[in-house]
């Protein structure tokens, strides 16, 4: 299961919205970085057969199946400090981080 926050989830909404079209959100996970996973964040147009469907907030949260593990019981945040805004992971799978904050390890 995913969670989103409120604030998040009024942001998902809004940028759905602005865009007009598509199913949910796909969260996944691409090998890359120091630490070796990171989030991947898309607008899902569709929906494969491979893909696990979450919903919360009455938001539709698309993973791949392969990736499930890795996200499950994650919380996507929204956050907004000074000039910086941006989508927060908040994983209890996640072993560590790089020191850039761009990838982690599980």
């Amino acid at each position: 299961m995913i969670t989103i926050t409120n604030k998040a989830a009024n942001k998902i909404s809004e940028l759905l919205n602005s865009r007009g079209a598509g199913t949910g959100l796909r969260i996944g996970v691409v090998t890359t970085g120091c630490s070796g996973y990171a989030y991947q964040l898309e607008w899902a147009d569709s929906v494969n057969e491979t893909d696990v469907i979450w919903r919360d907030k009455n938001i539709d949260i698309i993973v791949d199946k392969k990736w499930s593990t890795v996200l499950w019981d994650i919380t996507l945040d929204y956050k907004k400090e000074n000039l910086n805004e941006g989508f927060e992971f908040i994983n209890p799978n996640e072993k560590a981080r790089c020191g850039c904050g761009e990838s982690f390890t599980v």
